[in-house]
């Protein structure tokens, strides 16, 4: 029933390795990939010289790596696509010939190819799906394996944001009996009444033998390792077929999964045959309870949760889409700071890494799967929003793959307790863009965007179709969380059956028909899925009971979707391509936090209420506190405390001053001077907080801070601040870096510039702000890396990683 959606549910999220362990044994294999830009003739057959070709590990993304250039397309940043080829050989042991072989790929962009000993075994279009493959029947046992892959994003304008080339998420080796746990084949449900968690597991088995009794084991251990519930059923697994095994643990006193206590079981299931272990999985698992309601929004476990999330792309600036676990753990523990507890995976399933850390860290998740359906949208190729469009993009394949691809992509990631709802498309309802209704030529409709009807354009009644179809298919792998899609034509939709086929509807940039359509659609379950950052778009949320979600653009910056040359991306995130924190971002937590909080941000005073930075300045105010003497400064605090005050070398110089609720900020106009100016926070008259900024001198020196990976990553982030001459951050500094590593590799110096002419490429680069980012890979993980840093006038830093 439409207007009501309540489920107590299991879900399990994966271990540490990137890859969830359904079923065989895993073994990655990243390293030592032959790679060629460009097609070849016949690139997937058996024998081939690749000895001139590059040598890569994957993850990898070939665009990235390029020189932008004007000629291409602004929505990708700039940056080329086209064609390559991998190749890799491995020797398959000739002991497990008898049993099966695959090969699991987490992500390739796009329409790839794979070839196994010159034998073509299957093509994958949709580059952010996850697929795998049987090699077993042409696998030369005990000998070399050629597998090629070939990868086509000529049509690099296919998206309206990076997307990146390549194998760019990890590869696996599976090898598994024949009989086994099907991929992605344990699911399960649970109830939670009267303190007792009844838990329904589902595991899938495929026998690809004759048929065999077989009996399937399921345990549920606790976070010291104790086995606190089981279950066993022995059953007929058919030939050449799959047999679904279902069985009920129950479970005293559970602990619940929540935002602030992510608590993970972990489930085992166990396959055997005659007494013996034929395959196993691994998750860690959460129980929790979630329930929507269209008059008082998301319910958590049982209690009232106001979702303050963010959509995130999968890029990370100069690595591209080659991204890894480590660089976002960093990025979400720094959101997790600001207050954020959801995330919307914006507009596309992503690597498992970054689920796995959802439910490590307490993060609620929409996932989604497409930004257009059947037909393009339009892709900005001279500038944004200017020029012509070009119709470039995934819709050539949609009535082929789509339904497949939505049940590959919950079947992967149902195991995840941080997801609670499954987003079937982005904005395909976005007026005239492409689908059009007579309703659009009304008068004082209150429909942003274009506002005609468009007779030559698809009619936009065809998105209920559409819809029924992806929500049956989400449906038939998993009924244990609502359906929804972000609207951006929510008035032209109403017209059609499209939002009423969904369980709940999101509703982008469209704050001023929460309450009209709540009154009009009493049923309807309303969240906002993609907001602006201005303060009355969050009280929208806020302060209305059945408005139960806002989730901004965007939470991290983001290559592509750019502006006019040489922009390289869009830079509405709390975070920027380096992942610091944005003065924004302390805004925002000022908002989200309930920890105490204050950051002091300044400006010369202007009639515009721009700076230089070209941000608006109440919100992105930079901690610089630089003038010409006797200047006029706007000084702003950021803060959930009720009163601050300000002073300037101990001496106060602003009156303290409420919190201001309409504008989020407590403000002076102060005439500079040099020194040392600090905000004093309170909370029922105490000071509970302060945050300062300084004048600085000329820069002197180099501070880095290596991040050791708590994820089992050869890769390191290195961040590195400027100082002053007397010790201090020097915030302005733009001085050029230089790098290098020997015992590793330097993977990309990232300053979170927008400017995508600058050389991304090389073993120089300046920082902004003071600050700047390198990525090294170590050769090893017993190696000494040593990595030497060196400016201008400044001292040689070396690092030595070990």
């Amino acid at each position: 029933m439409k207007g009501f959606y309540t489920l107590t549910v299991l879900f399990l999220s994966v271990g540490m390795i990137a890859f969830s362990q359904d079923f065989g044994r895993k073994e990655k294999i990243n390293n030592d990939w032959y790679f060629n830009l460009g097609d070849l003739q016949y690139g997937g057959r058996e024998l081939m010289d690749c000895s001139k070709w590059d040598v890569v590990d994957v993850p990898h993304d070939w665009t990235v790596k390029q020189n932008a250039s004007t000629e291409l397309a602004s929505c990708t940043g700039y940056l080329p696509g086209g064609i390559a080829w991998y190749r890799k050989d491995l020797t398959i042991p000739a002991v497990e010939k008898g049993n099966k072989v695959f090969i699991y790929f987490e992500g390739v962009y796009n329409n790839s190819e794979v070839f196994i000993n010159g034998k073509w075994v299957g093509k994958r279009p949709n580059g952010y799906i996850s697929f795998m493959y049987d090699l077993t029947p042409y696998i030369k046992w005990g000998e070399k394996n050629s597998i090629a892959v070939r990868v086509d994003h000529s049509d690099d304008a296919d998206s309206r944001w990076y997307t990146g080339s390549g194998i760019y998420r990890d590869v696996y080796m599976v090898y598994a009996n024949p009989i086994h746990i099907n991929l992605w084949g344990v699911a399960y449900q649970s109830k939670v009444q009267d303190n007792t968690a009844i838990v329904t597991v589902t595991t899938t088995i495929k026998n690809t033998e004759e048929s065999s009794n077989i009996r399937v084991v399921n345990e549920l251990l606790d976070v010291q390792g104790e086995m606190v519930a089981s279950s066993s059923k022995s059953d007929i697994a058919h030939t050449n077929s799959t047999t679904d095994f279902s069985q009920e643990l129950k479970l005293k006193s559970p602990n619940l999964w929540g935002i602030e206590s992510p608590y993970l079981y972990t489930l085992k299931t166990k396959v055997f045959k005659s007494g013996n272990l034929i395959d196993e999985s691994s998750y860690k698992a959460g129980i929790r309870s979630i329930s929507f309601n269209p008059n008082s929004g998301f319910s958590l476990n049982g209690v009232n949760t106001k979702i303050k999330g963010v959509c995130l792309h999968h890029d990370a600036g100069v690595l591209g889409a080659a991204a890894t676990k480590s660089v976002w753990r960093t990025r979400l523990e720094k959101l997790k700071r600001l207050g954020v507890n959801g995330i919307r995976m914006s507009h596309n399933p992503q690597a498992t890494y970054l689920y796995e850390l959802c439910d490590e860290m307490g993060f609620v998740v929409m996932d989604e799967a497409f930004d257009e359906w059947e037909y393009p949208k339009n892709k900005w190729i001279e500038g944004w929003n200017k020029g012509t469009p070009g119709h470039q993009g995934t819709s050539q394949y949609f009535r082929e793959w789509s339904q497949k691809d939505v049940m590959d992509i919950v079947r992967r990631d149902r195991k995840h307790p941080s997801i609670i709802m499954w987003s079937i498309g982005n904005e395909v309802d976005y007026p005239n863009d492409p689908y059009t209704h007579p309703i659009l030529a009304d008068e004082g409709i209150g429909q942003q965007y274009i506002r005609k009807y468009l007779e030559n354009h698809p009619r936009a009644e065809r998105l209920g179709d559409v819809a029924k179809e992806l929500v049956a298919a989400v449906k038939e792998a998993d009924t244990s969380r609502p359906v929804t899609a972000a609207l951006a034509g929510a008035v032209m939709s109403n017209y059609t059956e499209y939002p009423f086929v969904l369980d709940i509807v999101g509703y982008n940039y469209t704050e001023n028909k929460y309450d009209t359509d709540h009154k009009i659609y009493p049923e309807r379950i309303l969240y906002g899925s993609e907001n602006r950052h201005d303060i009355d778009a969050w009280y929208a949320v806020k302060n209305s009971d059945f408005i139960f979600a806002q989730f901004l653009w965007t939470g991290v910056d983001y290559l592509g979707e750019a502006h006019v040359w040489p922009s390289r991306g869009f830079n509405s995130g709390l975070l920027d391509l380096a992942g610091n924190i944005k003065p924004r971002g302390y805004f925002r937590q000022s908002l989200w936090s309930d920890e105490p909080m204050a950051y002091l941000g300044t400006y010369e005073k202007v009639e515009d209420n721009r700076s230089r930075w070209g941000n608006r300045l109440s919100t992105d105010a930079p901690p610089v506190w630089n003038y010409e003497n006797n200047t006029t400064v706007k000084v702003v605090c950021y803060t959930n405390c009720e009163e601050a005050e300000l002073s300037l070398n101990g001496k106060i110089i602003g009156e303290r001053k409420p919190y201001d609720s309409k504008t989020g900020i407590i403000d002076w106009d102060v005439n500079y001077q040099p020194g040392q100016l600090k905000v004093i926070a309170y909370k029922k008259g105490k000071e509970v907080v302060t945050n300062t900024v300084i004048t600085n001198t000329m820069s002197a020196s180099l501070e880095a801070d290596v991040l050791e990976s708590k994820d089992g990553e050869l890769l390191r982030q290195i961040n590195i601040k400027v100082l002053d001459t007397n010790g201090n951050y020097s915030v302005m500094a733009d001085t050029e870096i230089s790098c290098k590593v020997s015992g590793g590799s330097l993977l990309g110096m990232e300053n979170a510039s927008g400017n995508v002419a600058e050389n991304y490429l090389d073993n120089k680069h300046r920082c902004i702000d003071g600050r700047l980012l390198i990525y090294v890979k170590k050769d090893a993980e017993d190696t000494l890396t040593t990595v030497q840093l060196s400016a201008p006038l400044m001292e040689t830093v070396v690092l030595e990683i070990d």
